[in-house]
């Protein structure tokens, strides 16, 4: 699937060298690709009854939630946990933050254990990258603000590369809330790096400011945003993040902005739905919509998670770092 995307000369050529996995912008097309191609040969072993590898065994990963996220650490538990890894899941909630202890004094504190990979969500963007300077393991950026989710984009690359077998030269529409969102920006970037034709959909106060710097076709209306588009990825209303009021109300939201049939038949005929869940229903999409097997691949997303993330650990724990 992914041998049509490579050039050979430029893809293989050159080793994976991170240490870290903060941010789409520290990735090459190659880099993405070697990622890509090593979570496809995890997808069928997933699906065996027999799920287990010992690559990580004897290695630990520490999952550092400060913000709750059950599809996002469950997938880096059972990836870590299917790879053989010893993996801790520390929450804030229970975390000596919640006495003082600032985002340094924890990450010494962990670097004291010696774990190998931290997988960190923070509600602060730049913490993570802050984080990494500061520890011997790798790090894993799982959130960080409205800065990035690199995992979250990698994972739906794959999840159309199963679908459409191809990235390059499809036209993908992100609709919704573009402005507080990390898994946009991520997505804008890596769809951008492997060829896709991107378009951000918002209304107005939920676009970021300079929205074609990110290499992207700007729409403020949902139906010619649609058209002719074979993915549309939509996004969750990020309320928590919002400080004032950004939208009159959920209905007019969804009236305007909402994926609905009538919207939907716009894009191409074989168009398919995404969204990074949690899901609004109502909101961001018509629950019809949400579950029909025949355009969303919502749940397909969360299976490649898995995938992307034991991908990840392993090419971590096997990079050559300088």
């Amino acid at each position: 699937m992914l041998a049509s995307m490579r050039n050979p000369l430029a893809v293989d050529s050159i080793p994976f060298s991170h240490r870290h996995l903060l941010g789409i912008d520290d990735l090459s097309r190659s880099d993405a690709l070697h990622i890509l191609d090593r979570a496809e040969h995890y997808i069928a072993k997933n699906r065996e009854p027999d799920k287990k590898h010992a690559i990580l065994k004897g290695r630990t990963l520490i999952n550092l939630f400060f913000e709750n996220s059950t599809r996002t650490r469950t997938s880096f538990e059972l990836a870590g946990k299917r790879l053989g890894a010893d993996v801790i899941n520390m929450s804030v909630a229970n975390s000596s933050t919640k006495k003082g202890e600032t985002l340094i004094d924890t990450a010494m504190t962990l670097n004291a254990m010696h774990p190998d990979f931290i997988a960190v969500r923070h509600p602060e963007s730049g913490a993570v990258h802050l984080l990494a300077r500061k520890v011997n393991c790798s790090v894993i950026n799982a959130g960080d603000g409205c800065h990035e989710h690199p995992t979250q984009a990698l994972l739906d690359a794959l999840t159309i590369l199963q679908h459409k077998d191809k990235i390059d030269g499809l036209q993908v529409a992100i609709c919704g809330d573009i402005l507080h969102s990390r898994v946009a920006r991520s997505n804008m970037k890596l769809l951008n790096l492997l060829g896709a034709k991107v378009r951000i959909i918002a209304p107005p106060t939920l676009m970021p400011a300079c929205p074609e710097s990110f290499g992207v076709e700007v729409f403020t209306d949902m139906r010619k945003g649609l058209k002719g588009c074979d993915i549309i990825m939509m996004l969750r209303l990020q309320t928590e993040r919002m400080e004032g009021n950004f939208i009159p109300s959920l209905r007019e939201f969804f009236h305007f902005y909402g994926l609905d049939e009538e919207k939907l038949s716009f894009a191409k005929p074989d168009a398919l739905i995404m969204h990074p869940g949690p899901i609004n229903r109502g909101v961001e999409i018509d629950s019809k919509l949400a579950d029909d097997i025949n355009r969303s691949i919502i749940l397909q997303q969360v299976e490649m998670g898995v995938a992307v993330r034991q991908a990840v650990l392993e090419i971590l724990a096997n990079a050559p770092h300088e």
